[in-house]
């Protein structure tokens, strides 16, 4: 029996904050007057979170008032499993799903998260990341700060897909870096639970989805703790990884995927322009094109005006040998089949319409009217008339 095939992009990653279905469309208007006071009452006592956080020290008392006041907040936070928690273990594994990951396993256990792709600032303190000089050293700063023997020993919670996805249906690739740090790590499950809307949106920001956070009623961490893995013999990164990822997407039941952030990026911007999608054209109905008739006359009168001196009925009976598959290809075919001679004709006296074009019928006439008419310098053998043209 195959295997299912791995879930797309468009699976992994929502587009929508808000429902589809009516009835939970209904339940959120009417509950947006009660999520705006939540929201603005929530951002004030956000602040008090904030400042009591940076004023006590990372300790078990320090975790417990910021947990608590952070479920007030409306960010529940709920751990299975904990007695499997190895403190030795100085590499915890996560997958990823909302930008606000990091913060709730640090009200449970003391981890760090570097940011990457950003230089340090106060924004990066402030949301609890750990500040890094440049990813181009990151592993060795990473694999230093492992080993140093500070005590109490802080662990490193790394996210190895880069990038968070809805949490429902797969997994993006794991990154071979986090895994080259240490020969050992933990890995961690992570799901979050919203009534009402989306837990996170693609392309939303950080301070988007904290509002979102904060105008629902709650929403809910669940963290479930797994036995460490250790590196086998002569295993290098990318089968740990590989492995890893396995076993963290069969704990959640769901699919671990070969995508990357770069297809998220692609996704996105397909999101962005829908014309860059291919299956865009076949979402809606066609719509009626014009008649052939008018099709046919909107074409002999294009080619009318690049070659005046051509008789309409030609130009029409050449194209009317491509009726029912008429395109806009067909009239530089028309074009090129009068320019070679493939279709003989007796040109029109245009002298009343354009004088500095002469009434002569030679194929250097032909080529004159072009010129005049395109802009462009044709020279033809005056031996053959099908020779070709020389722009």
């Amino acid at each position: 029996m195959e295997p299912p095939p791995s879930p797309g992009p468009e699976r992994l990653f929502d587009s929508h904050r808000l429902p589809g279905d009516g009835f939970l469309l209904l339940a959120l208007l009417l509950y947006a007057p009660v999520g705006f006071c939540l929201l603005v009452l929530r951002v004030f006592l956000g602040i008090h979170v904030f400042l009591v956080s940076c004023a006590l020290p990372d300790s078990v008392l320090r975790r417990f008032v910021v947990r608590t006041m952070c479920a007030v907040l409306g960010l529940v936070a709920r751990q299975e499993d904990s007695g499997l928690r190895d403190h030795r273990v100085r590499v915890l594994i996560s997958n990823h799903v909302t930008p606000f990951d990091h913060n709730i396993v640090n009200l449970l256990t003391s981890c760090s998260t570097p940011l990457l792709n950003s230089p340090p600032s106060f924004v990066c303190w402030s949301r609890g990341f750990m500040e890094m000089d440049g990813r181009g050293e990151l592993v060795e700063s990473l694999k230093r700060f492992c080993a140093s023997t500070r005590l109490p020993p802080t662990p490193l919670l790394l996210f190895p897909e880069e990038e968070a996805t809805n949490g429902r249906e797969g997994l993006l690739r794991f990154s071979s870096w986090p895994f080259s740090i240490q020969d050992v790590v933990q890995p961690l499950t992570l799901r979050v639970q919203r009534p009402l809307v989306s837990v996170t949106v693609s392309d939303a920001s950080w301070v988007s989805e904290l509002l979102w956070s904060l105008f629902v009623p709650f929403t809910v961490y669940q963290v479930r703790w797994l036995r460490p893995v250790h590196r086998q013999l002569g295993e290098g990164s990318e089968e740990f990884s590989l492995r890893v990822q396995q076993l963290v997407a069969k704990e959640l039941g769901q699919t671990g995927t070969q995508l990357t952030p770069a297809d998220k990026a692609e996704h996105m911007k397909r999101q962005r322009h829908p014309r860059l999608r291919p299956q865009s054209a076949q979402s809606f109905p066609p719509s009626p094109g014009p008649s052939p008739h008018v099709q046919l006359a909107t074409l002999a009168q294009r080619v009318k005006e690049v070659l005046p001196h051509v008789p309409l009925g030609v130009i029409q009976r050449d194209l009317g040998m491509r009726k029912g598959r008429l395109t806009t290809g067909c009239v530089d075919l028309t074009i090129t089949n009068l320019l070679e001679g493939a279709v003989t004709f007796m040109p029109e006296d245009i002298t009343e319409r354009t004088q500095a074009l002469p009434t002569a019928s030679t194929p250097k006439t032909l080529a004159q009217c072009l010129s005049c008419k395109v802009g462009i310098r044709c020279v033809f053998n005056d031996d053959d008339f099908a020779s070709p043209l020389t722009l």
